[in-house]
């Protein structure tokens, strides 16, 4: 049987006993065509794990509530669901918890509630999985309600923006399209007025955010699942180019099975080196990734960003 038909019983049984009609496994068993173990065992697990507040009566031969105000957990995992369950609270608290705030709290509460119904405690998840993430950028808590209201209502909003590349905030009036949590810190992708284009802004980057009365209608043509897989890492854009990359054979250890894009291309050499390909949209990301593998990797092409690693290592000579 399936956890819906076990849950179908539960139910049944549950609303047998608030009728006070005095169930049992007789009862039970010949009302689903099941064996007396079969229901035996579904009382046993409505009162042990579910923690149904179930007592036996003799002189009626059947069983009732204890507590009558108790009410049936309306929710029943299989074990699929409940390994999903586990790990969405445990990334849920671990990433989100300093930039979302109180409702993510609740949240987080809601599903240990849940867990703690099928005998899973919150000390067993935290000494079980948990998630780690460094170099992000936290979000205000503000900031990131008002942004997420603006996303579903589809209101356009203003805010001060200060881009790495300049020295002062710019005011910006954005039409939100999408929140990206990407390596933890959160982006808003949306259309700006300003640029008249798509941009990717970082939340944690934001002041003075204010929700404007202007609403908007998202392109068409915008797929956001299309524009996160165009290229590598956070920038995308229209010009994309190829990027081959050569990792040692000793690097190559460390990095095979990776998947840097959706596109990629792997090539296995003789010598044990490996080649990815992979399309970028912009050269700034991907040239930070190549110089944590150092020596470990060379770029293949294209030249531009081949001349450009090579300039930023005669500026790494010349520090040491």
């Amino acid at each position: 049987m399936g956890a819906k038909n076990i849950y179908e019983r539960f139910i049944w049984f549950d609303d047998q006993v608030k009728q006070k009609r005095y169930p049992n496994t007789t009862s039970l068993a010949k009302q689903f065509e099941i064996s007396i173990k079969t229901a035996q065992r579904d009382i046993e697990f409505m009162r042990d794990r579910l923690h149904c507040p179930l007592v036996y009566d003799k002189s009626r031969k059947g069983y009732f509530y204890e507590d009558n105000n108790f009410s049936l957990p309306m929710i029943y995992l299989s074990s699929g669901e409940l390994s999903s369950l586990f790990v969405a609270r445990k990334f849920l608290q671990d990433v989100a918890e300093s930039s979302v705030g109180e409702e993510i709290s609740t949240v987080i509460a809601k599903i240990t509630s849940i867990l703690n119904k099928h005998s899973i405690s919150a000390e067993e998840i935290d000494q079980t999985l948990s998630f780690q993430l460094i170099e992000y950028h936290p979000s205000s808590e503000q900031i990131f309600k008002k942004m997420l209201e603006a996303c579903l209502q589809r209101r356009s909003v203003s805010f001060s923006y200060l881009a790495p590349a300049y020295a002062e905030k710019i005011q910006r009036t954005v039409d939100p399209y999408h929140l990206l949590n990407y390596m933890g810190t959160w982006h808003l992708i949306g259309y700006c007025h300003l640029r008249k284009s798509l941009r990717n802004f970082t939340l944690s980057r934001m002041s003075d955010l204010n929700i404007l009365d202007k609403t908007f209608v998202v392109p068409r043509n915008f797929r956001i699942k299309d524009h996160l897989h165009s290229a590598f890492g956070i920038y995308k854009g229209p010009a994309l180019k190829e990027v081959t990359l050569r990792f040692s054979p000793l690097k190559s250890r460390w990095i095979a099975g990776q998947i840097w894009h959706k596109d990629q291309k792997v090539k296995n050499l003789p010598d044990g080196s490996i080649e990815l390909s992979f399309p970028v949209a912009s050269f700034s990301e991907v040239t930070m990734e190549i110089l944590k593998h150092g020596s470990g990797v060379e770029v293949i092409k294209p030249k531009a960003l081949r001349d450009r690693i090579k300039e930023e290592a005669k500026k790494i000579v010349k520090i040491y």
